[in-house]
């Protein structure tokens, strides 16, 4: 194959769709909690991924875990965490049984935030999510994402 490749060509261009796409979202979405939650689209993934842990057996998510689950880099999980931890919405403790690991929960007010923040950011993914099946490059991603059956514990 030749970088003029038309599969390649074509690979490349569904692949800056799906890029356009994901901005688009990310950045509306970024733009509602921010103005009406003070949280960053991070941030408020963070609070999400780390509610929905329980204390039942694999039910405490490691750090690389939660890396994973947030897209970031352990590094920059642990800035975030520590971030929410100083404004009071994270509290991080042993683990009761291997002193080595260390857990993060969503403190009260850090469920409070999420609670009030939830209805911002399923508005805004919807009104992204419209506003780019308008677009006939964006519209087949779109309906893409709407078909999607998530693997997330309820």
């Amino acid at each position: 194959m030749t970088a003029t490749d038309p599969a390649l060509t074509a690979l490349a261009q569904g692949w800056c769709a799906l890029s356009l796409l994901h901005g688009r979202i990310e950045a509306h979405i970024e733009r509602a909690l921010q103005a009406r939650h003070d949280l960053s689209v991070r941030e408020y993934s963070l609070l999400d991924v780390l509610s929905r842990q329980h204390d039942g057996d694999g039910g405490h998510l490691q750090m690389k875990q939660v890396a994973d689950a947030v897209v970031l880099s352990q590094s920059a999980t642990t800035r975030l965490v520590t971030r929410l931890e100083d404004r009071g919405l994270l509290e991080r403790y042993l683990c009761p049984t291997d002193r080595r690991g260390i857990y993060t929960n969503v403190t009260p007010a850090g469920l409070e935030l999420l609670t009030r923040a939830r209805p911002t950011n399923d508005t805004a993914l919807r009104e992204a999510l419209d506003e780019a099946a308008a677009n006939p490059e964006l519209a087949p991603l779109v309906r893409a994402v709407e078909t999607l059956k998530a693997s997330v514990p309820a």
